[in-house]
């Protein structure tokens, strides 16, 4: 499975040898259009971003890409994007979650009952709603893995359990305010670090040294599969991969850097993204996610603990489902018992957009990343245009429909049922 990180490896021709004299590795098209069209299921989301970026530019004539506008679309989709991460792990292993949006009106107002309430520090909240994500995520990953319950009826029914428990600890009202240093989770900035310069430098340099670190990432990848005779693309597309990634991630940080400097929230988000992906590309448990949402029984024929892995799973969910309900809440200064409707819906969304398979079995961590941004930069550009909030619903609506749609295609066309 080839994406945008996937690379390349150039020059073999005619009778180049391989390490020990065997042939050298077969190199993908050198011609990027080509590259594109054979991956287009990965590569498609990429540049539908590209496009929708830029069509909002012109119609708002660049406020869309204006440095205030790109800090506030960070900060607005957190927390849809930290659900889109324990989302599209639900997915690939063939499940859905129907109930994070309300475990993420619970653990906040858990929080906010000790810290607002009772007064107690505000990392105690944050504990305390952590804690309740992992319990709700064992609770639903028990009876999905160890009695066999599907996890749309296990999610369907916490959905209004979790809900009607919000209810009962904001005894249906709102609390509100957070101290300081709990809204700063999801509101604050780190601005000013390297001063002096009209901008905030200390914002570039860690995109410049995250760049750098993607660059070496993609090298060594390279040369691992160079070793292993695997197929990589050519040279040029290697370069303009990494070149691409590296002006992207730039022009972001230099909006940034005009603006209010790195949000925190931003750094919480890059973590859980690097860890995720590791998580999901590089060790047992990812393997295994994919191995049951690929084929469930060749799975268990291969000696994978199935229910164990489905446990961890919802477990895992829960839990990132309380650092969207500690960012949702911090960034509402407060907890009202409607937070998070329709935040599950976001959530498969993005997963979807991003190039899950409805199926399971496929997906990866940076394209739900992308899905949830094309999510937060469509529906910010209808508000910008000041669009009606009815148009809206229904071109999310029509979005979510084609990127599955076209999933489907895909699978037809490669002969998979």
């Amino acid at each position: 499975m080839s994406g945008i990180g996937d690379l390349v490896k150039g020059g073999a021709r005619g009778t180049a040898t391989g390490p020990a004299g065997s042939p050298a590795p077969r190199t993908g098209s050198a011609n990027p259009l080509v590259a594109i069209t054979q991956n287009l299921r990965e590569s498609g989301i990429y540049i539908a971003f590209v496009v929708v970026v830029l069509l909002f530019a012109v119609l708002t004539d660049g406020l869309s890409l204006s440095p205030n506008n790109i800090t506030n679309i960070v900060l607005q989709y957190s927390y849809v994007l930290v659900l889109a991460i324990g989302m599209l792990i639900v997915i690939v292993a063939g499940h859905i979650d129907l109930s994070v949006g309300s475990v993420v009106a619970l653990t906040g107002a858990v929080s906010a009952q000790l810290v607002i309430g009772s007064g107690r520090p505000w990392w105690v909240g944050v504990l305390a709603a952590l804690g309740v994500g992992l319990a709700i995520g064992a609770w639903q990953g028990f009876w999905v893995a160890f009695i066999g319950i599907p996890a749309f009826i296990v999610t369907l029914a916490g959905m209004l359990l979790f809900r009607g428990l919000t209810y009962y600890v904001l005894d249906n009202v709102s609390l509100s305010p957070f101290p300081e240093q709990y809204g700063n989770i999801a509101t604050g900035f780190l601005n000013g670090l390297l001063g002096g310069y009209g901008y905030d430098a200390f914002t570039l340099l860690i995109a410049a040294l995250a760049v750098l670190g993607y660059a070496v990432s993609q090298v060594r990848t390279r040369i691992a599969r160079v070793r292993y005779q695997q197929v990589v693309d050519a040279m040029p597309l290697f370069v303009l991969k990494i070149v691409a990634v590296a002006a992207v991630v730039m022009a972001f940080a230099w909006q940034l850097a005009n603006s209010r400097g790195l949000p925190v929230v931003l750094i919480i988000l890059a973590v859980l993204i690097l860890v995720y992906s590791v998580v999901t590309r590089s060790t047992v448990f990812g393997r295994q996610v994919y191995a049951i949402g690929g084929n469930l029984a060749a799975a268990q024929l291969s000696g994978v603990n199935v229910r164990r892995v489905n446990f961890w799973i919802f477990v895992n969910m829960g839990f990132l489902a309380a650092v969207a309900g500690i960012i949702f809440s911090s960034r509402s200064n407060g907890a009202q018992p409607g937070a998070g409707n329709s935040f599950e819906l976001d959530a498969i969304a993005a997963a979807f957009i991003g190039g899950a398979a409805v199926t399971g079995g496929v997906g990866r961590i940076t394209g739900a990343m992308v899905g949830g941004l094309l999510v937060g930069v469509i529906s910010n550009g209808m508000q910008l245009l000041n669009v009606d909030q009815s148009l809206q619903q229904v071109i999310k609506g029509l979005v979510l429909l084609l990127a599955v749609a076209f999933d489907v295609y895909n699978k037809r066309r490669s002969g998979v049922r």
